[in-house]
């Protein structure tokens, strides 16, 4: 049986809107929470670096102020991606969430990472000296920064615990998961900042007890590597995001199972599906009749299946049924040649 267009139309009724809006308002306050902290402790650590003549403290700020600038990014994507569906995006704009991701992990690539090799480097070349005086001034620093950037990682640790218990997984799963680029970022953020902290606040240490500028240039030089690693996993799940991810093999194979049940479905030759956006993905599949069905049944059964898939898997709001003649399809390929 082959689709005609009063089936193709049928199937399509109008979307829903999206069911990610209180996700979004509890991540912007995570976002608000991390950038609130980020500020302060970036005047912190600039200050006292620039007074301590620390490398390990200028680059703890080089941090900070690329976490700034990156929570920013994420407040526009968050805001951007939000916007309904129009004719130039039918699909609307939730791969912004994406692309703002991928800039802010260029910006900890750039701003955070390199600046920090770059200032560990210079420190092992020129040498320096600090005062008692500038080592206490930045230990102090340090600890304050290390309470506050602990605050803001547990805010960020709270909603992925919310939403691990939610999906009925591990914090673990949930974080590997990852479908939220703006909470994945500032989770990475803020575990990187604290690790960050305690290198910063052990290279000062070793230095003041030692006399070795070494270790503090070499706790800067570690701080860069740790930021460029941590920038480059950021950007490399945006990318896969930004191409175009397909759903959990889990849900794809619930719902070709649900598909192949339905009496009026005799198989599905194809399921395809892509991420649009943290909490929406587009299924299309490819689907052969059981013979014997008028179309006024068969318009009926694609709208209720349709609505049936939506219904169970919220996050496929974009479902599209595709009618083929599965034995037409087999006998054209062996005719070419083709298994």
């Amino acid at each position: 049986m082959t689709a005609t267009a009063e089936v193709a139309g049928a199937a399509q009724e109008p979307d829903r809107p999206s069911g990610g809006a209180g996700r979004d308002g509890e991540t912007r306050r995570t976002v608000w929470v991390a950038l609130a902290a980020n500020l302060v402790i970036c005047v912190a650590k600039g200050i006292g670096g620039v007074v301590a003549a620390s490398p390990a403290l200028l680059s703890e700020a080089a941090h900070s102020i690329a976490d700034s600038l990156n929570e920013v990014f994420l407040l526009a994507s968050l805001k951007r991606s939000r916007r309904p569906a129009d004719a130039r995006h039918p699909f609307g704009y939730g791969m912004e969430r994406f692309f703002w991701s991928l800039l802010a992990a260029v910006g900890i690539f750039v701003t955070g990472g390199c600046f920090s090799v770059f200032q560990g480097i210079e420190a092992l070349r020129s040498g320096g000296s600090e005062s008692r005086h500038g080592y206490v001034i930045g230990l102090v620093v340090l600890v304050v920064a290390l309470a506050a950037e602990g605050a803001s990682l547990a805010r960020a640790l709270l909603q992925v615990r919310r939403a691990a218990r939610a999906g009925g997984r591990s914090m673990a799963a949930e974080v590997r998961a990852g479908r939220d680029p703006a909470l994945r970022t500032v989770l990475a953020e803020d575990s990187t900042a604290c690790a960050g902290v305690l290198l910063a606040i052990a290279g000062i240490a070793l230095h003041m007890v030692t006399g070795e500028i070494a270790y503090e240039a070499c706790a800067s030089i570690l701080i860069g590597v740790l930021l460029v690693y941590v920038a480059y996993t950021l950007g490399r799940a945006a990318r896969v995001q930004l191409v175009g991810e397909a759903a959990d093999p889990g849900v794809q194979r619930e719902v070709r199972e649900f598909l192949v049940r339905q009496p009026e479905i005799d198989t599905v030759t194809a399921l395809l599906t892509m991420r649009l956006g943290p909490d929406s993905v587009m299924a299309a599949a490819r689907i052969d009749l059981t013979p014997g069905y008028d179309s006024e049944t068969v318009e009926n059964a694609m709208v209720r299946i349709r609505r049936e898939v939506r219904g169970r898997w919220h996050e496929l709001d974009q479902v599209f049924l595709d009618v083929t003649d599965a034995a037409a399809t087999r006998r054209g390929a062996a005719a070419d040649g083709h298994p």
